[in-house]
């Protein structure tokens, strides 16, 4: 071999040898290994990894953007506040995704919770105060004074003058009494026959005055009022038993009120019920319950309610229309409160005579009864229920969840339990059992809370078992069933109150939503919730509450979360604003859906369409009312129920 290629050799040799040594011996430490892992955990410390939204947390993304479902802006997921150490069902959250949840609290107070019943109805006449005066003997209408209806008489002036041959007998058996022996036995008779035949006193003492018999005889008033049936004209010839005239007395008045089921609770015998007239604005009448019906009327769903009215100016005329008011303080265990009725005693025919103690009643004799068997409150003002607001509540089936707030250093914490729930009073509930006076609860934002502890794995309102979402679909909530509803929607979902103003724009994207429900459409029903959302925005309790069932893969989901829920809440707010619906919608009820506690919707047409069920059973159920222009209460005709 020449020398060239043995040093050929030679150096590839060197050079790989040299390299080997070099990656060897090469610092494992050098500074440009450390920086690009600085740099990322810098990164990590500084950025978030992963966003979610607030309403679906089942969305995370690595970076920011909208949200997929409903388009809100992602928010960082703080993996603060996860700490398993704080109870099954308790969520620890800072400062930071506090705000960013729009999480609001407030304290648990003792207290009356105030309620207002408003009812309609109609002034009549007090059926206690109708006299009818009929003929005693037979008789000839000789001449009419009161020759029409609706005169006002007084007691004891003359209605007409009438000929009669058995008058006249008895006159004559009167003076012959009279004059053989005026305190005889047969005296007596004589004139207790002629008092017995409406006689008045004064005219008895008026023939006996005279000595003479009188051929004509006038026929005068019982009592005062007014004459509101006359049955004779002059010329005519009535037999015994016969009616004359009917005379009601106008100085205290009947108001029928009509009450729904759902408002039977609030009111009681004796409550004071304040109304207006068109006939006289600006000013308020009132008056007491006497009467509460003890059956339901079956074409209006409504129990009929009698008010007793004191009239004594004659302002207030039968057949008036009222709206009346009820302004009810609510106690525990569906008892009112009124502060006026402690310890005091009623008549059960008269709830105007009211007493310290027992006694009768200065009207009827009747033994006087206790307010609290009336169902009034023996509580005093110290010993109040506790009250949260409605906001603060949520409903699942049988079961109530409220958010309790805690502190823990810098961190909150929002323990979920579990509730019994008392009436409701407007935006206010009672609690009856599960929490204390003075404890925070969470009032906007529980529906977030609960999805963050749906991640978790914990126990949750939507799955009270934890595990976290729903094993059949991971991207929908767990359904919810609501408690039983009723025909007049005053058990609408708690917390969900909806302007009167808003109903007109959401009254349409509802009927929609209706419609896709009972035809089995999911999609449809999709592209409905998004358009309440447009109608809604993003924040508050009815945009939290579309917001859960916008992803729903099943329509069971959007039945069962969200549609009897919002149900409820337009029927409560249409009963109370009639004047806000523009055109006609008709109220129907299932008696199936909801797992047999029944349901209400609302649909545009009155061809029945059962959204809870859809094909399998679309005409089940009850068509119950018709509202609109030009409409009133159904008949209550039920549609044939496929069970």
């Amino acid at each position: 071999m020449s020398p060239k290629p043995k040093f050929i050799a030679g150096l590839i040799v060197t050079l790989v040898f040299g390299l080997v040594i070099g990656r060897f011996t090469r610092s494992t430490h050098s500074p440009d290994d450390h920086a690009p892992a600085l740099s990322v955990a810098s990164t990590q410390a500084q950025s978030p990894s992963v966003w979610t939204c607030s309403m679906h947390p089942q969305i995370q993304q690595p970076g920011p953007g909208k949200c997929p479902i409903c388009g809100m802006d992602l928010i960082p997921l703080d993996a603060g506040g996860t700490s398993n150490d704080i109870g099954p069902r308790s969520l620890a959250m800072s400062p930071s995704a506090i705000a960013l949840a729009d999480i609001q609290t407030t304290i648990a107070e003792r207290r009356f919770p105030a309620v207002t019943v408003r009812l309609v109805g109609q002034l009549d006449y007090d059926e206690t105060r109708l006299r009818s005066l009929t003929a005693r003997f037979p008789a000839r209408i000789d001449q009419l004074f009161v020759n029409y209806t609706g005169v006002a008489v007084a007691k004891g002036e003359h209605l007409a003058r009438i000929y009669s041959p058995e008058l006249i007998t008895a006159q004559r058996e009167l003076l012959s009494a009279h004059a053989a022996n005026p305190d005889s036995v047969i005296s007596r008779v004589a004139r207790d026959k002629l008092r017995l035949w409406d006689l008045l006193p004064e005219q008895i003492d008026a023939i006996l005055a005279r000595g003479t018999i009188s051929d004509s005889f006038e026929l005068r008033a019982p009592n005062g009022g007014v004459v509101v049936l006359k049955n004779v004209k002059e010329g005519d010839y009535v037999k015994t038993g016969e009616a004359l005239f009917r005379i009601a007395d106008l100085t205290e008045l009947w108001l029928h009120l009509q009450a729904f089921e759902s408002d039977l609770a609030k009111l009681r015998f004796g409550q004071t019920v304040e109304f207006t007239v068109e006939a006289w604005p600006g000013e308020t009448f009132s008056g007491r319950v006497a009467f509460i019906a003890p059956d339901v009327d079956q074409r209006t769903r409504t129990v009929p309610i009698r008010v007793n009215v004191p009239n004594p100016d004659g302002r207030l005329k039968p057949g008036m229309f009222a709206r009346g008011e009820v302004r009810v303080k609510l106690a525990a265990e569906n008892q009112v409160f009124a502060s006026d009725l402690v310890g005091k005693w009623i008549s059960p025919m008269h709830p105007e005579i009211i007493k310290d103690g027992p006694g009768q009643c200065d009207v009827c004799g009747m033994d006087l009864v206790s307010a609290e068997s009336l169902g009034y409150s023996e509580a005093i003002a110290g010993e109040p229920p506790v009250v949260v607001p409605s906001s603060a509540v949520l409903r699942t089936g049988q079961r109530a969840v409220i958010y309790v707030h805690h502190a823990d250093g810098e961190e909150s914490v929002f323990e979920g339990r579990e509730v019994t729930l008392g009436a409701q009073a407007g935006n206010d509930i009672i609690i009856a059992s599960g929490l204390a006076a003075g404890e925070e609860v969470v009032t906007h934002g529980a529906f977030k809370i609960d999805s963050s502890l749906q991640i978790l794995a914990k126990p949750s309102m939507m799955n009270p078992s934890g595990g976290g979402l729903t094993a059949s679909h991971p991207h929908d909530p767990a359904p919810m069933t609501p408690g039983t509803p009723n025909h007049e929607g005053h058990e609408a979902v708690t917390g969900l109150v909806i302007e009167p103003a808003l109903v007109p724009k959401l009254l349409p994207p509802y009927l929609e939503l209706q419609a896709a429900l009972a035809n089995d459409d999911l999609s449809a029903a999709h592209a409905a919730l998004q358009a309440m959302m447009a109608v809604t925005g993003h924040t508050g309790p009815l945009p939290d509450l579309i917001h859960t069932v916008l992803g729903a893969s099943n329509l069971d989901t959007i039945r069962g979360t969200t549609f009897v829920r919002l149900s409820n809440a337009l029927i409560a707010v249409l009963r109370d604003h009639p004047g806000s619906i523009e055109n006609h919608v008709v109220l129907m009820h299932c008696p199936m859906a909801m797992g047999g506690d029944g349901a209400d919707w609302l649909q545009s047409s009155d061809q029945l369409k059962n959204p809870y069920f859809g094909a399998d059973m679309l005409t089940c159920g009850t068509i119950v009312e018709k509202w609109g222009k030009g409409q009133g209460s159904t008949d209550g005709g039920s549609k044939e129920m496929h069970p």
